[in-house]
């Protein structure tokens, strides 16, 4: 019968999370090395089980936060793997999620006592199970949201230069973009924040800081935009 759910089959439901971070020169992964079989001692996505109190969003919440120690973190679900011998061990279904941070920002105690490190996307190793096949999920997502919506907040300082801005766009986006063209795209926006702060590290004559307009980018990101250099 339909309604007999002691006769169902029980499945485990995991959470893993791609958290992408920037250094204001290259889009990183964060991995996390295993300490149990199997595949222990291999790189592996950040993850975990879902609770019976918890939601899927509970549930990544609870896993990013046990990692970096934040609470509040953009976070986009993903996709869901469930090929019936992607866990060797139990029958296993996941949900993907990928987060945006600002790398300076995170605990680095923290992401050491969990063995974790940060990856420049092109040189990350290779991954457990289906790991890899979500972490190529989450840079196609995060691309196709780069050139839809407006980007950055999450991923950059308070207080950025263009430069910084173009660099993670190419970063993500995976080429090189022009100079002059992305930054007239950028002020079309209307979404930055000229500040009279230069950034003097950068050259002798420094360049101009920005903040992004906040309630500006809001609206942008739900509206939507079309982002092509």
């Amino acid at each position: 019968m339909l309604n007999n759910y002691n006769t169902e089959d029980k499945v485990l439901l995991a959470v893993d999370c791609i958290i992408f971070g920037f250094d204001q020169e290259d889009l990183k992964i964060l991995l996390i090395k295993r300490d149990f079989e199997p595949e222990k001692g291999k790189w592996s996505l950040i993850g975990g089980f879902l609770k019976m109190t918890e939601t899927l969003d509970d549930a990544a919440n609870r896993i990013l936060n046990h990692l970096t120690g934040f609470d509040k973190i953009y976070m986009e679900q993903l996709y869901n793997f469930s090929k019936i011998d992607r866990d060797p061990v139990e029958r296993t279904l996941s949900v993907a999620y990928f987060a945006l941070i600002n790398i300076e920002d995170h605990d680095e105690k923290l992401i050491e006592q969990y063995s974790a490190k940060w990856f420049s996307i092109e040189e990350a190793p290779s991954l457990i199970f289906d790991h890899n096949q979500m972490v190529q999920k989450a840079i196609l997502r995060l691309r196709r949201r780069a050139i839809s919506k407006p980007i950055g907040f999450e991923l950059l300082p308070e207080k950025f230069t263009m430069r910084q801005l173009q660099k993670l766009y190419e970063s993500i986006l995976d080429e090189k973009l022009d100079k002059r063209n992305f930054i007239n795209k950028v002020n079309g926006l209307d979404i930055l924040v000229k500040l009279e702060e230069k950034d003097m590290t950068s050259s002798r004559k420094g360049s101009y800081l920005y903040q992004f307009d906040k309630e500006k980018y809001d609206r942008n990101v739900e509206d939507g935009i079309t982002f092509k250099i």
